[in-house]
């Protein structure tokens, strides 16, 4: 039989965890069986009357009768392997520990709500700052706005070309090729 390496040595001393090469912990799926076996419930008299006079006589209904309760079997095995002796207990702060925990976390929280008020400020600056320079463009330009009003016309954006952005669905990992360079503009057909 080998011996243990000495991180895993460690970590078994600390977790109090006995050191043989054995599976100490039970299989999942036996535990389940066990918690569910456990689980079923002697029918009592009224119950088994219930049971015994179906009011449907299907095949579906006969089978369901026979499985028992219906337990996800997803809780069971959180529940095994959360309150399985060997998984180590969750930390429990001292009262100075967990002052200190909160007074950094609560700076942490200060400190972004300071980083967003200051992107806000600066998002509304700069559209503070467009909006006065169109404003300055349709009042102040001595052309009677017309500057303005052809800025403004949105009239055929996306008709011939649009952003690259918009060529490949956004996602959030690169393409497999990172350019087609062999892609040519489809001919416009003359009617």
């Amino acid at each position: 039989m080998r011996s243990l390496s000495p991180a895993l040595a460690s970590l078994a001393n600390v977790f109090r965890i006995p050191m043989s090469l054995a599976p100490v912990r039970p299989t999942a799926s036996r535990v389940c069986h066990e918690v569910l076996a456990r689980r079923t419930q002697q029918p009592g008299p009224i119950t088994s009357a219930v049971q015994s006079a179906p009011f449907s006589s299907t095949s579906t209904l006969e089978g369901r009768e026979k499985r028992g309760p219906n337990v996800d079997k997803r809780i069971t095995l959180i529940r095994y392997f959360l309150y399985h002796p060997l998984t180590p207990r969750p930390l429990r702060f001292s009262r100075n520990r967990y002052l200190r925990h909160w007074t950094i976390h609560r700076a942490w929280q200060l400190f972004q709500a300071k980083q967003r008020r200051a992107r806000e400020l600066e998002l509304e600056r700069q559209y503070q700052s467009m909006q006065s320079a169109c404003e300055e463009l349709r009042t102040g330009a001595g052309d009677g706005g017309r500057l303005f009003r052809k800025s403004m016309i949105k009239k055929g954006i996306f008709t011939d070309m649009f952003p690259i952005e918009y060529g490949r669905m956004q996602t959030d990992y690169p393409p497999a090729e990172g350019w087609n360079h062999d892609w040519k503009r489809p001919e416009k057909k003359d009617r």
